[in-house]
């Protein structure tokens, strides 16, 4: 299980850090995964915003760039996102996958593991 934290509203330019804890069934070969972040906004197609891999390579989304940063904690089991400079079109639910099948922000084919969802609104 996959549980996502974090998610608010905050105006525009302002931060946020969203927090993805995994369960003990992925714990014992957490670092080896691909995990990232994906993201839903109403009426659209779900998008990938960031991803890292088990060697810690990092891929994002061209919207997010240089705004925000993925990482993970292997030691506590948890995947971050921190979201700088956050814009109205940020406002989305955004949820954490184990990727299983293909390393990208640009797929989510295969049979991946989602969290439940957090809900980021950026507004003024």
């Amino acid at each position: 299980n996959l549980e996502e934290s974090g998610g608010a509203t905050v105006q525009p330019g302002g931060s946020l850090r969203l927090s993805c804890v995994a369960s003990e069934s992925t714990s014992s070969t957490y670092g080896s995964y691909c995990m990232g972040w994906f993201r839903q906004a109403p009426g659209k197609k779900r998008e990938g915003v960031a991803i890292i891999d088990g060697r810690g390579r990092r891929m994002y989304a061209d919207s997010v760039k240089d705004r925000f940063t993925v990482s993970k904690d292997k030691t506590k089991y948890t995947l971050y996102l921190q979201m700088d400079r956050l814009k109205p079109e940020d406002t989305a639910v955004y949820y954490c996958v184990l990727l299983t099948t293909v390393c990208t922000v640009h797929s989510d084919a295969g049979r991946n593991y989602w969290g439940q969802g957090t809900q980021v609104t950026v507004s003024s």
